[in-house]
């Protein structure tokens, strides 16, 4: 009986974690501090085999050209990885800004970003060499609080994040997994 107690004791003190988690994560991620920065870091994503973004990507570079368009931000940082599509998430990532009116030399781009904390790492690498303060993570909205608790951990906090108002089936996976990847980047 014991054990039965002690079993569903734990089970419902994970599950209500893991709401409480998701919960946070969900609001966090889609408030706006509507704060200005110096620098958006934009994250990557899939880019179609044809070379155009994944919808969801093109939604994160559309919400980064509209921080610059209003003047929260002054230059940006695109950052990915290689996909298996053949091309530079952040290659192709820096055309979406060039083709919408921002200046090449505001990008600097991060080709070796194939992962949130390989992300964090260049960027905060890229400090010194283009001076900023601040930042702003662009990301989808399940992604910022993994995000922005890995900026905090290698000792940058002054940060702020937007995501854009784009949605689909396959946020309920992504929040389950930013989850799990959340505690074990957070150890």
């Amino acid at each position: 009986m014991k054990t039965k107690k002690l079993f569903l004791i734990t089970s419902a003190t994970i599950i209500l974690w893991l709401i409480i988690h998701l919960v946070f994560t969900v609001f966090d991620g889609l408030h706006s501090s509507k704060n200005s920065a110096d620098v958006a870091v934009i994250l990557g994503n899939k880019v179609n085999t044809d070379g155009t973004l994944s919808d969801r990507l093109n939604q994160r570079m559309k919400c980064g050209l509209e921080l610059y368009k209003s003047g929260r931000v002054k230059s940006f940082i695109v950052s990915g990885g290689f996909g298996k599509e053949g091309f530079y998430e952040g290659d192709k990532m820096k055309d979406f800004l060039v083709r919408n009116g921002v200046p090449n030399a505001l990008i600097y781009v991060d080709n070796y970003g194939d992962n949130t904390l390989a992300t964090v790492k260049n960027t905060l690498n890229l400090k010194d060499k283009i001076h900023f303060n601040s930042l702003i993570v662009v990301s989808q909205y399940y992604h910022i609080t993994r995000t922005k608790m890995l900026f905090r951990k290698y000792g940058f906090t002054n940060l702020y994040s937007e995501s854009p108002k784009y949605f689909e089936w396959r946020d309920l996976y992504s929040l389950i997994r930013e989850f799990a990847a959340y505690y074990m980047e957070l150890l």
